[in-house]
């Protein structure tokens, strides 16, 4: 199994969901099937059959919480050089065919915000410039096809997860 990259940020925002869900919803959903079972008939109680779907879900989150805990390979990025692109790099980069800059930093999959510039360590974007360095240029494949990216700069910065 493949070690998943994060930060602490990232694993500790997995920890206390599934603490959540173990502590918290679990228990809760089960008073709630407790609560519709008394309602009657369970072929036509539709609290009943919504809460039963609820635990499968939160089951099911459970267990992949739980795989992503164990396969956790915790980063402190501000510990890494960044003279080549890597996990919590910042980079610029210059889209060679439009001349539009952009600004990436390389997180986990978990913490990943495209919106916000965090983008996850598996991306494509990522993929593609991962180990290169400040002037090199890498081809990314993009949805609307293949682009050529010169990179700018490449530093580390303290990532913001603003969770706001």
């Amino acid at each position: 199994m493949n070690r998943e990259p994060m930060s602490m940020h990232g694993y500790n925002k997995i920890c206390a969901e599934l603490k959540q869900l173990k502590e918290v919803e679990r228990p809760n959903i089960v008073k709630e099937i407790d609560i519709a079972r008394g309602h009657g008939d369970l072929k036509e109680n539709a609290e009943y059959h919504a809460a039963k779907e609820k635990q499968r879900f939160i089951e099911a989150r459970i267990v992949d919480l739980s795989e992503i805990i164990s396969n956790a390979q915790v980063i402190d990025p501000g510990a890494l050089m960044h003279n080549k692109v890597s996990f919590g790099s910042t980079i610029k980069i210059l889209n060679l065919d439009n001349d539009k800059e952009f600004s990436y930093t390389i997180v986990g999959s978990v913490e990943s915000d495209p919106a916000k510039g965090l983008i996850s360590f598996g991306s494509p974007i990522a993929k593609s410039l991962i180990g290169k360095s400040k002037g090199d240029v890498a081809s990314i494949q993009l949805p609307n096809g293949e682009s050529d990216f010169e990179i700018l700069d490449i530093y580390y910065k303290e990532i913001c997860f603003d969770e706001n």
